[in-house]
């Protein structure tokens, strides 16, 4: 059953439209203009705004007119139609970028049944790996975005990567018992202060896609207890995400503190904290990761 909540979260200013949907706001007034093709509300000082609901049209507007149909012909036809030609599109669509749109269209609408559609449809065209690189990695960029410029909702951002995380615990469960014998043996985790999971959970499924020993701490975790864990299970290859939640000394003392504290394994590091450092020194036995594509490239060279 589709979980379709059209309700009011947030109202959304013309630039908001221009950095969710990629048209200019040049643009979206032109269409206001020439085509009626939708009308601003006003506040009570007459400043102009935009609802919930007048994004999902922008953003299905958006999706028609990249895949070549003009304006003037969008303008001319009937929301339903609209709305159709849009679900059709996405289905027979090989382009990422055109499923991010429709990702952003469910995840405004609270739509789990056309999220899980996109992405199921996505999988069976691309495999999981495509489809978590160049869809929904893209997709959380974007999210990023719309989080630091205040598009976007808590409930929103909060929806979308528990859909996410689902995905990806299925997947990772239907890996029991893949281990092989010349298997490297890893261990994954979060420090304390990080949250954000999913780029964490998506190595976890890499590596035990491909046969290796994963322990997986998760998130949040003291650094005392992952020294426990370290000298119990002995890793040849320690995993770790930092996105958010440190200052740039800290991450530097996080480095450099984890690379002397277990100087035999190999340290794979990756996020924006990280990617992102004017001047992180990188022990010899720390290697940065900067993509997604990059970290899946790394664990095939092993």
């Amino acid at each position: 059953m589709s979980n379709k909540a059209h309700i009011a979260l947030s109202t959304f200013s013309i630039k908001d439209l221009e950095t969710i949907t990629g048209i200019k706001a040049h643009t979206l007034r032109i269409w206001e203009q020439r085509y009626n093709l939708i009308e601003p509300k006003r506040t009570s000082t007459n400043i102009r705004y935009y609802t919930d609901d007048d994004l999902r049209f922008i953003l299905n507007v958006s999706i028609l007119n990249n895949s070549g149909i003009k304006i003037s012909e969008i303008a001319g036809m009937k929301a339903e139609d609209i709305r159709e030609k849009v679900v059709s599109l996405s289905e027979n669509s090989t382009s990422f970028s055109a499923q991010v749109k429709s990702l952003s269209k469910a995840m405004f609408a609270l739509d789990e049944a056309e999220f899980n559609r996109i992405l199921a449809d996505s999988i069976l065209r691309s495999g999981l790996e495509d489809t978590m690189i160049h869809l929904v990695f893209p997709f959380l960029h974007q999210i990023g975005v719309l989080w630091v410029t205040g598009a976007i909702h808590p409930a929103h951002e909060h929806f979308i990567t528990n859909l996410i995380r689902q995905k990806l615990f299925v997947a990772i469960d239907a890996q029991t018992g893949n281990t092989r014998e010349k298997g490297k043996k890893f261990l994954l985790f979060l420090p304390e202060g990080e949250p954000h999971e999913i780029g964490l959970l998506f190595a976890n499924y890499m590596l035990r896609k491909r046969g290796h020993a994963v322990v997986y701490l998760g998130q949040n975790l003291p650094f005392e207890d992952l020294r426990h864990v370290f000298n119990f299970y002995e890793p040849e290859y320690v995993v770790s995400v930092l996105t958010s939640g440190m200052n740039p000394e800290e991450v530097q003392d996080f480095v450099d503190r984890i690379a002397l504290s277990w100087p035999k394994a190999q340290i794979l590091l990756t996020g924006y904290l990280v990617v992102t450092h004017p001047g992180l020194k990188v022990p010899e036995k720390v290697q940065v990761i900067k993509s997604v594509e990059e970290m899946r490239q790394a664990i095939d060279g092993l």
